[in-house]
């Protein structure tokens, strides 16, 4: 079951309008925390840039959602943001798109065009990532139905991580968690029961 969507790694995309250089910076994020960290980090990196315009979403819900114009004027760079953005779905991200003034105005249009190319450009970017719980099931079975496991695994809900050889065979599985009881029904009915769990752990990936 997908928990929310976010973007699948860091990314940056850079676009000029009308001489003036705009950078777009994105990242996922856990917190408002790691968002404003980052929005400094940011900042760090471009010191004589002429504006840093910061937007990000957190919460499964996207419960907070937080932007500024950083001296643009009121509703041209970070609220366009923060709407594409929520339109897209997204949140536990942040994006800031860092402005160099190239001698020409913009305009009201060509301000709100401008951050927000920037940003869905560096969206494109980092591309999307639906998070799901995951399970990850370490079980130990027979040599005699490895070979079976790894055959269903192409059409069957799971992946298989990792093997280690021994007197028997320590097989690591992962799946979305909604699976669990198929994927213990698939182990059972092959090994004339459930093979003996040596791990279980759940996480969002």
């Amino acid at each position: 079951m997908i928990r929310y969507t976010t973007v699948k790694k860091e990314a940056t995309a850079e676009e000029v309008f009308h001489r003036s250089r705009f950078i777009g910076y994105i990242a996922p994020i856990l917190s408002r925390e790691e968002a404003e960290a980052y929005i400094r980090k940011i900042r760090d990196l471009h010191r004589t840039a002429t504006h840093h315009v910061p937007a990000f979403i957190a919460g499964e819900q996207m419960e907070l959602q937080w932007t500024s114009d950083d001296g643009e004027p009121q509703g041209t760079a970070g609220p366009p943001i923060l709407q594409m953005l929520v339109r897209e779905g997204l949140t536990n991200l942040v994006c800031v798109v860092t402005r160099y003034y190239g001698g020409t105005k913009l305009g009201t249009g060509g301000l709100v065009r401008a951050y927000t190319e920037t940003a869905r450009q560096a969206l494109a970017a980092a591309g999307i990532h639906p998070v799901r719980d995951m399970t990850v099931l370490q079980v130990r079975l027979p040599y005699t139905i490895l070979g079976k496991i790894q055959n269903l695994e192409q059409d069957r809900p799971f992946t298989v991580e990792r093997i280690v050889y021994a007197q028997a065979v320590d097989v690591t599985l992962q799946y979305e968690t909604e699976y669990h009881e198929q994927v213990a029904g698939l182990l059972a009915d092959l090994n004339n029961g459930m093979p003996p769990i040596l791990d279980r752990t759940e996480k969002l990936l």
